[in-house]
Formats: C-alpha cells, sequence, structure tokens
C-alpha cells in the first residue's frame, strides 16, 4: 500500500484523553499553587516564603501557558505530536513546582 492511496489515521478518543489528561495535570498543578500560596500567606510571612510562593505561582502561569497550547494542538482533527520544548517545558515546569512547593513546606 502506497503513502498516497492510505486512509486517513482515524485517532479514535486518544487525543481526547490526552487531552483530559493535560486538564487533570493542570488542575493538579493549580492545586500544588493554591496551596502554597496559602501556606505562605499563613506562614510567618518571611521574604523567602514570599518568593518561594511568587515563584510558584509563575510556574503555574507557565505550565498554563504549556497545557493551553497542547490541549489547543489537540482539538485539530489530525493532532501533531508532543513536540520535545513543549515536553521539556511540561516537565521544566513539573519539577520546579515540586521543588518550591517542598521548599515552601520545609
Amino acid at each position: 500500500m502506497s503513502v498516497l492511496g492510505a486512509a486517513p489515521r482515524d485517532a479514535g478518543l486518544q487525543p481526547e484523553r490526552t487531552r483530559l489528561a493535560w486538564r487533570r495535570t493542570t488542575l493538579a498543578c493549580s492545586v500544588t499553587a493554591v496551596l502554597a500560596v496559602r501556606q505562605a500567606l499563613h506562614g510567618t510571612g518571611s521574604r523567602t516564603e514570599v518568593a518561594a510562593a511568587a515563584v510558584i505561582a509563575l510556574i503555574w502561569v507557565a505550565f498554563l501557558a504549556v497545557a493551553h497550547r497542547r490541549v489547543r494542538e489537540l482539538a485539530g482533527a489530525r493532532p501533531p505530536g508532543l513536540a520535545p520544548r513543549v515536553a521539556l517545558g511540561a516537565v521544566l515546569c513539573s519539577v520546579g513546582l515540586a521543588v518550591f512547593a517542598m521548599a515552601l513546606i520545609v
């Protein structure tokens, strides 16, 4: 079978499942960010806590941008694969969020 004569690929529900997974991850990051900011506001209020909460908020916004871009891409009829740059951005945001949240707690 030649490439020109190949039938279009039926993606099925895979893009929808992936889109839902991105939304769940965004929700988890949002909860983590809110809890971290809450900890900073109800903690001692030191500059370190406030700075960590600000960094967490910035990381959260960056992750929202990455996730929103990917969810939009998945809405197409034939979604492209995940670009390495987007994957790296999501990983860095997730790890950064975890590191700063742990620093805020400890």
